[in-house]
């Protein structure tokens, strides 16, 4: 990826996430919020229901943290990452103090509107939203050019945006997210991904022995 495109991808992720941040107290931005949220949750059943419950169980911290440990010795044993691991480990760490730092700063309120599963804190922005899209990011990543094929790569890719995009709706759905929070989680998320692996690449271009994958 060329230094233009990089930043313009960094550029665009910021200026959204800014604008979400600038929009969360607009009475017209939450009645939207608010209107969307209904719609989801008007296609409640128990089937729906109980995927969503998975899903977010799968976003939650302890999830989480369960598939990064398997990950990384995944990632360790079969494919001997070193300083990849690092950088695995600093923006999963990274997103996690984050979106803790984000939810102090905005206070936002979660919803109040047929709440299917009871949890305390601030809503913005969504830190399932976040951990997911910054997790399955590094891995699409990390494995990439270990995937020989294109069908590979593709599988690779659905089954993680999937992840994410399941994660995210299951926050809307079960009434403890907005939209807008789960879209702030997303961007604010990728932001970090972003600039977390170009600092990771202009390191390894630096110091291309220190870093280097055996």
């Amino acid at each position: 990826m060329n230094l233009k495109l990089r930043l313009s991808l960094i550029c665009i992720t910021l200026i959204v996430f800014g604008s979400l941040c600038l929009l969360i107290n607009n009475k017209e931005f939450v009645q939207v919020d608010r209107t969307i949220l209904t719609f989801i949750q008007s296609l409640e059943t128990s089937f729906l229901t109980a995927t969503m419950k998975f899903f977010t169980v799968i976003g939650s911290g302890y999830a989480i943290n369960i598939i990064a440990f398997i990950s990384v010795l995944v990632l360790f044993l079969f494919f001997h990452y070193e300083s990849e691991l690092l950088l695995f480990a600093l923006v999963l760490t990274g997103s996690h103090y984050f979106f803790r730092f984000l939810k102090v700063i905005f206070q936002r309120d979660r919803p109040d509107i047929n709440r299917l599963i009871d949890i305390g804190g601030y809503s913005f922005p969504s830190g399932h939203a976040m951990n997911a899209i910054v997790l399955y990011g590094i891995l699409v990543f990390l494995l990439w050019r270990r995937i020989p094929t294109r069908n590979g790569r593709i599988i690779l890719v659905t089954i993680c945006t999937l992840m994410i995009f399941s994660i995210g709706l299951s926050r809307i759905y079960l009434g403890v997210h907005y939209p807008s929070d789960v879209l702030a989680g997303y961007f604010a998320g990728a932001l970090l991904l972003l600039i977390s692996i170009w600092c990771f690449q202009l390191i390894k271009e630096k110091f291309p022995k220190i870093t280097h994958a055996k």
